[in-house]
């Protein structure tokens, strides 16, 4: 079941964290055997696609000689490496599962993706 994109606007990613759907390989083994869907969420790295992205690192605010008043300067923020639509390579063990619409989504800052595939031509 694929979640309506209108839906996906709502989520606001915060930080430096992404939303993964992860990625399905139907459980089968190279012999051919199906494994029990608890024995993937138990492996170390997971793989998934990338469907929201935080803003990234806030970086730290100018200390102004007058701390007292109010600033007026918006936050900044230090980009990401990953993009809407990259299959991520990540360490389960640092993911939160979410479920959304029956849809079973993982959130997992940036620090534990290990690796990213990036297909241009994507479009979500």
């Amino acid at each position: 079941m694929q979640m309506k994109l209108d839906h996906m606007k709502k989520f606001i990613v915060v930080g430096d964290r992404v939303l993964i759907r992860p990625a399905t390989d139907g459980g089968k083994t190279e012999s051919g055997l199906y494994l029990p869907p608890g024995v993937a969420e138990k492996e170390r790295i997971q793989s998934g696609y990338i469907i929201k992205a935080g803003p990234g690192y806030p970086m730290g605010a100018n200390v102004d000689e007058e701390p007292w008043k109010e600033s007026k300067e918006a936050i900044k923020y230090i980009p990401l490496q990953v993009k809407e639509g990259d299959l991520a390579i990540f360490l389960r063990k640092e993911a939160y599962e979410i479920e959304f619409e029956k849809e079973k989504l993982l959130i997992v800052p940036q620090s534990a993706i290990l690796l990213l595939i990036r297909n241009d031509d994507f479009s979500y």
